[in-house]
């Protein structure tokens, strides 16, 4: 007799492949209320990924820099270098306003994820990278996130501006080397640092030359305003030029001229400049101030 025995067909089973899953965090301050948002963030992805059965930690990327331009973000751009090389798969984020509010450097990061196959979700909007037809509305959330932080800056320029007009500017009274902060919060002077000041001055009209006086300071052992034994040129030629020694302040001498760079540079007459009088105690008078100020301009065109 012959047995045959029944073959049952065997079904394909389909693993689910692992995803090294990473995540993406970003606060533009260091107030209280953002860095608990921050710290809440961390944790929250890190459960999240971790208690997930086919996602592998890949890490948690985090940086404390405003979103106006990614070069100044070192997490963000280690992130970028490790989906290069194959380290990360899929990124969580909270909302794509975490990623920059520059509309071309956001998208320009978005399609170089696309091309490396590296998904991102963003999650507020609820939008995966490698949806389909998903560019067009990432591309419309990042003009909508630009346009968010232009309008911010633009009100803290306006509030600014305002403050400066009313005489009623915080920037009176911002401390500077030969003053401290007095009780009443006004600027007051700090003794040994206001003698120093003096010498500065007293030594430049002497014939001293900043690295002449960079020498004569470190020889005494007297550290530079940050704290530093070297006095810089530039430290000390802002010093030699700077109004708040005579009793007086001049408000917006620099700006921001770009908003995606936030750098600072001279206002050279672009904005209006605001000069406030008798706004803290006299380090320097006012002839000597001026004679420093004729000085530096003679050795510059010398």
């Amino acid at each position: 007799m012959r047995i045959i025995e029944r073959v049952f067909p065997i079904k394909n089973i389909m693993l689910k492949p692992i995803l090294r899953v990473a995540a993406y965090c970003r606060v533009s301050s260091q107030y209280d209320e953002q860095l608990r948002s921050f710290d809440f963030q961390k944790e929250y992805y890190e459960d999240k990924i971790k208690n997930h059965p086919v996602w592998e930690f890949a890490g948690i990327y985090e940086d404390k820099n405003s979103g106006r331009t990614i070069g100044k973000r070192k997490q963000f751009i280690q992130m970028i270098s490790d989906c290069h090389e194959g380290k990360i798969d899929l990124i969580l984020t909270k909302s794509m306003s975490r990623f920059g509010r520059n509309t071309l450097e956001t998208i320009i990061v978005l399609r170089e994820f696309k091309e490396l196959g590296v998904d991102v979700h963003f999650e507020i909007e609820n939008l995966h990278l490698l949806q389909k037809k998903s560019d067009l509305m990432l591309t419309i959330y990042a003009a909508i996130y630009q346009e968010e932080s232009e309008q911010k800056s633009f009100n803290i320029k306006w509030g600014i501006k305002r403050s400066f007009e009313s005489l009623k500017s915080k920037y009176h009274n911002r401390i500077c080397f030969g003053y401290r902060h007095g009780d009443n919060g006004r600027l007051e002077l700090e003794p040994t640092e206001a003698a120093i000041v003096k010498d500065i001055f007293r030594l430049y009209l002497k014939g001293y030359s900043l690295r002449q006086l960079s020498c004569e300071l470190e020889q005494r052992g007297l550290k530079s305003p940050r704290g530093y034994n070297k006095w810089g040129p530039e430290t000390l030629s802002k010093l030699l030029s700077n109004e708040k020694y005579t009793g007086n302040v001049l408000l917006q001498k620099t700006i921001v001229e770009d908003f995606f760079t936030g750098k600072q540079i001279k206002n050279d007459g672009k904005l209006a400049q605001y000069f406030v009088s008798n706004t803290n105690p006299v380090i320097i008078s006012q002839e000597l101030f001026d004679m420093v100020q004729l000085e530096k301009q003679r050795r510059k065109e010398r």
